[in-house]
């Protein structure tokens, strides 16, 4: 086996499976990979097949500090987030560390991002289509710094909105048409040098708690047209997750949010043949890496739960 590569997750607590993928992309490329993920507790499954190592929380003031200190003792090479917070401190940490190798989008559009008000003020500007914000019923109030599908009320009737407005500061939400549609999530990989190497959708049949547990690939011309003007409007970069909403009655497309970070079903993308840990791992080594236009379409993605034993 050639080069180490050591890798470390931020709050990649559960991405076990994404870790095998990385390991296994690594002996594809005659590299040994190591797995570290940086938490706040020791039991989780990453340990099952990484080192944990007790980290500060996101806005603790020593957070770099520790940072810093764990990637040298580490010798790690590259550090990928798995948590939105981690995504702001990472955007800025690059900044200031040039040792490590970090896939990671500009700071002004990651805040962007997890701001929903924001966001969707960004999407107008740049002509993305998003849901309608006048006035009709059903509504869907969205809390702007909100994640993982928590906090959405359903606003059905002016009635519930006044209620709504009594209970809630309005600035605090994006209030938009509530559409029946179909979820997608796309997967894309945007390189260091801004080219886009592949952009994936996937159909999200099952969610649970924001998480996909039932997903199938699904080719949409559309979709991957405005995922393709997404990523060359803003200063993207790494891995990067859309979700768009396809109403189900007119076919028309809309853009959720967008996430800058491997989203919690990437696996399904990956299976298809959109091998992003192998693409992140050419472009540390600096190996030449090529558009991904062929994958599997149609693969259904089931997931199950995963037991992972431990000795202590």
């Amino acid at each position: 086996m050639g080069k180490t590569v050591n890798i470390l997750f931020l709050g990649g607590a559960k991405r076990y499976s994404l870790a095998e993928r990385f390991i296994t992309a690594g002996k594809e490329l005659d590299c040994h990979v190591n797995i570290f993920s940086y938490e706040l507790d020791s039991d989780v499954p990453i340990a099952g097949i990484g080192k944990v190592i007790i980290g500060k929380r996101w806005n603790d003031p020593e957070l770099f500090t520790d940072l810093k200190k764990t990637i040298q003792k580490n010798s790690i090479n590259i550090i990928l987030p798995f948590v939105d917070p981690s995504i702001s401190v990472l955007s800025e940490y690059k900044k200031i560390d040039s040792s490590v190798f970090v896939p990671v989008s500009d700071k002004t559009i990651c805040d962007t991002m997890f701001d929903k008000v924001l966001a969707n003020q960004w999407f107008i500007k740049n002509g993305i289509p998003v849901p309608d914000q006048e006035t009709g019923f059903p509504l869907i109030a969205k809390p702007r710094k909100g994640s993982a599908s928590q906090g959405l009320i359903k606003i059905n009737n002016k009635i519930e909105f006044d209620e709504f407005q009594q209970k809630h500061n309005i600035n605090d939400y994006l209030v938009q048409k509530f559409i029946d549609a179909f979820e997608f999530t796309v997967d894309a990989y945007v390189s260091m040098n801004h080219k886009i190497i592949g952009v994936i959708p996937r159909r999200r049949i099952e969610v649970v708690m924001g998480e996909v547990i039932k997903a199938i690939t699904e080719f949409d011309q559309n979709i991957i047209d405005i995922s393709n003007k997404i990523l060359n409007s803003g200063n993207f970069i790494g891995p990067i997750t859309i979700q768009f909403l396809k109403d189900k009655s007119t076919g028309a497309v809309y853009t959720m949010e967008i996430n800058p970070r491997f989203g919690g079903g990437v696996l399904n993308s990956i299976e298809a043949g959109f091998n992003v840990p192998l693409i992140l791992l050419k472009e540390y080594l600096k190996m030449p890496v090529d558009p991904i236009i062929n994958w599997r379409r149609n693969l259904l993605m089931l997931r199950t739960n995963r037991e992972i034993f431990i000795c202590k």
